[in-house]
């Protein structure tokens, strides 16, 4: 039971991937926005810079172990 649970959270395809990255990458851009309001002048821009760059790098590693996992799988 707590398998297929599992399962519905668990990213298989490239695809799925780059679906989630996306997701992160809005919700990044987004809170870059308001550190932006919160935050005038070039702090504000710096937190803006990192939000992304931290979606970078995730979606890097997501990809990479997607790609190693196929890589571990061939029968």
């Amino acid at each position: 039971m707590w398998k297929r649970i599992a399962r519905l959270f668990t990213i298989k395809t490239k695809f799925e991937a780059f679906l989630v990255i996306y997701g992160l990458a809005v919700g990044a851009t987004d809170r870059g926005a308001h550190y932006l309001e919160q935050y005038p002048g070039w702090g504000g821009w710096a937190l803006f810079v990192l939000c992304p760059l931290a979606v970078f790098m995730a979606g890097a590693r997501i990809l990479d172990s997607i790609e190693r996992e196929r890589r571990d799988f061939i029968p």
